[in-house]
């Protein structure tokens, strides 16, 4: 199969390189921008439809030492949706608080926020979770201590139950940059004269933020949460590490001091192609959100 795709990709890209160019009065081969960009869009997905697949390939090959399975049914096994779950948490929060604080900038709550997450900023997540599994877990006996955890397919309220803690562990981080980048940006943007036109039109300050605001302040997020996902996996690892919760990080710290050389190499290898494509879909993301960006 690798091999079809970059025979095809061999004999393809002269004609897609064609199908770019255009002849002007004078027969002479010109090329245009939207046809380049159709060209490099085209190569570079069927690059990345190639690499994926010799990773599933690899995967699937190779096998554990200690457990003798193979590398995707032990990733499909120990994977979870709890990054995806962080992320959610972490824009619901920081969004509306961000909106808040820029509404009346300097007022009450946004020097409470601005100072709540300006001490916050220093906190990594490995002295986050201890601190938190003291006060919740041991003291309060909110959330259920380490190596509580129960899967989805026994429990569904039980797993959302033991899940919780651990999501606010690590999304306090991303809480706290997402909130002071659209802050700043939304304080800015609220200041140019498209927002004063509107205001002067009669639109309310709800539709004016959501419609108007948002979405050209949101350009800074959106970079800065492609280029923290590598830090927020990490944050994964180290939580599910001291909390004791199955998963890719535990997986991996595991089968490290197994000497389980196949496994680490496998779950490396993954964690990589996704924070490659994680970032690639936040950069087409940036096209969407300011299309200005695609143009130039």
């Amino acid at each position: 199969m690798p091999r079809r795709w970059l025979v095809y990709l061999a004999a393809a890209g002269p004609g897609l390189i064609a199908a770019a160019a255009g002849n002007d009065a004078g027969g002479i081969v010109t090329y245009s921008s939207a046809g380049a960009q159709f060209v490099y869009r085209t190569l570079f997905l069927m690059v990345l439809i190639t690499v994926a697949y010799v990773v599933v390939q690899e995967m699937v090959a190779r096998l554990s030492v200690h457990t003798g399975k193979g590398l995707a049914a032990l990733i499909r096994e120990e994977f979870s949706l709890r990054l995806t779950a962080f992320a959610i948490i972490a824009f619901a929060i920081a969004f509306p608080m961000a909106m808040a604080a820029a509404k009346r900038p300097n007022r009450l709550f946004d020097q409470a926020s601005n100072s709540t997450t300006f001490a916050m900023l220093a906190l990594p997540p490995f002295v986050i979770a201890p601190v938190l599994v003291l006060l919740f877990a041991v003291h309060w006996h909110i959330f259920p201590g380490p190596a509580s955890y129960v899967p989805i397919t026994e429990n569904f309220w039980s797993n959302i139950h033991t899940m919780l803690l651990p999501s606010i562990v690590l999304a306090l981080g991303s809480i706290v940059v997402y909130f002071r980048l659209l802050r700043n940006d939304l304080i800015s943007t609220l200041q140019e004269d498209f927002i004063t036109m509107a205001r002067s039109k009669g639109l309310s300050d709800r539709r004016i933020m959501w419609r108007h605001a948002l979405r050209p302040s949101s350009v800074s997020l959106l970079a800065s949460a492609g280029v923290t996902i590598g830090s927020l996996i990490a944050g994964t690892f180290i939580v599910e590490l001291l909390l004791q919760m199955p998963g890719l990080g535990y997986q991996l710290i595991s089968s490290v001091n197994q000497d389980d050389y196949t496994v680490v190499q496998g779950i490396t290898l993954f964690v990589a192609v996704a924070i490659v494509l994680i970032n690639f879909i936040f950069d087409f993301l940036f096209t969407i959100v300011d299309p200005r960006i695609a143009r130039e």
